[in-house]
């Protein structure tokens, strides 16, 4: 099932869960340490987060990070660095970035941003947000995108919203209604562009992006794109990428091309994307399209030229080791050594997998992760 239902529909007969969940037990499991490669001190990155999302209504979202200055994996190490938050991360981890001194995870179903220190991963604070989604910054303020409403398929879901963070104070200073169901954003200039879906008012998704002016913090114009919108990323030239999931029937997951001195959708790119990296001239995309009409999953690899715009029709694995890959679920390049990284859901409820492979599409580790390994930050080095 595709993420966005697999958040709504599979979890509502165990609602009750998410307010009964809490540790196992009273002693906290240690880090589970993997070395995967060999050490890298002079990295430009010291390493990097991965937030597993953890299956809805399980309360298993958790933190794993890898050590470039070690070559070490440590996997499930929130609960150490937090011995008293009793329920740990919380449920379905949904965003992870860092800005500043700070890290930031979008806890979706815990209605929570946890803002961690970024060297130690302790608990700075939690900031209450309702059915959070995404988080982004720009000059000192984080911005995090909100569905307003509780977790519910519903054809009167509420509209949603943004709501803006002082990255010093931790508290909200302002909010401004979006779109149906906000997913991903991004700042280009003194603009906010805002990814709507509409997915809990399904089949009337939402189609636009809203673009917020940050000065104001008021909605200037909604941008008509596609259907049940999700990922939305800005490239170097100014330009958005924006995904559209589809209907899961007749209409298919495609990619568009927002030009941002315009406003305006310049290009409809024709490949099916559920996911995107971008890192120098290139756009690495993977797809994962579900349809109820053949009731089965297509999974596609590819990449755009981000200078041209265009499809490369090209697989950036290139070792075969695609064919292992039962799920894939996130993407990230390290914009230092360009390593590729995607992960693997497999099967939703048990551990994940995160897949490492070189400039050239080889792979060169993998290592087991909590479940639904998703969203991946670096951690730049203080060299």
């Amino acid at each position: 099932m595709m993420k966005q239902l697999r958040n709504t529909v599979l979890p509502i007969a165990a609602t009750m869960l998410l307010f009964t969940a809490c540790r196992k037990g009273d002693s906290i499991v240690p880090p589970e340490v993997t070395p995967v490669d060999t050490a890298h001190p002079h990295a430009a990155y010291n390493g990097f987060y991965l937030l597993n999302e953890g299956n809805m209504g399980s309360n298993k979202s958790s933190l794993d990070y890898y050590d470039y200055t070690t070559g070490i994996y440590k996997s499930n190490i929130y609960a150490t660095a937090n011995p008293t938050a009793v329920k740990e991360l919380g449920d379905v981890g949904n965003d992870i970035q860092i800005y500043g001194s700070k890290l930031y995870a979008v806890i979706n179903v815990s209605n929570k941003v946890e803002v961690m220190d970024v060297t130690t991963t302790k608990r700075i604070k939690q900031i209450d947000i309702l059915n959070c989604r995404y988080v982004t910054f720009a000059n000192g303020k984080a911005y995090v995108s909100s569905y307003a409403g509780p977790v519910l398929i519903e054809p009167n879901a509420p509209i949603g919203q943004v709501l803006e963070v002082d990255t010093a104070t931790l508290t909200i200073t302002r909010k401004v209604t979006v779109g149906y169901q906000p997913e991903e954003m991004a700042v280009v200039g003194n603009k906010l562009y805002v990814a709507n879906s509409g997915g809990y008012r399904v089949p009337n998704y939402d189609r636009t992006v809203s673009v917020i002016d940050l000065n104001t913090f008021t909605e200037i114009k909604k941008i008509d794109v596609a259907i049940n919108l999700d990922r939305l990323k800005a490239d170097s030239d100014g330009d958005i990428y924006v995904t559209s999931r589809g209907d899961y029937y007749k209409v298919p997951s495609n990619l568009f091309l927002i030009d941002t001195k315009t406003d305006a959708v310049k290009k409809t790119f024709d490949i099916p994307v559920s996911n995107l990296a971008i890192s120098g001239d290139t756009a690495y995309v993977y797809g994962s399209s579900f349809s109820y009409i053949t009731g089965k999953w297509t999974i596609s690899y590819n990449m755009v030229n981000i200078k041209t715009e265009t499809v490369l029709n090209k697989n950036f694995i290139t070792d075969g080791t695609e064919n292992g890959i039962k799920m894939p679920y996130g993407i990230a390049v390290n914009p230092g050594t360009r390593e590729i990284f995607v992960t693997d859901a497999r099967d939703y409820v048990s551990s994940g997998t995160l897949y490492c492979f070189d400039p050239s599409g080889k792979k060169k580790w993998a290592v087991t992760t909590g479940e639904i390994p998703a969203h991946i930050v670096f951690v730049a080095s203080s060299k």
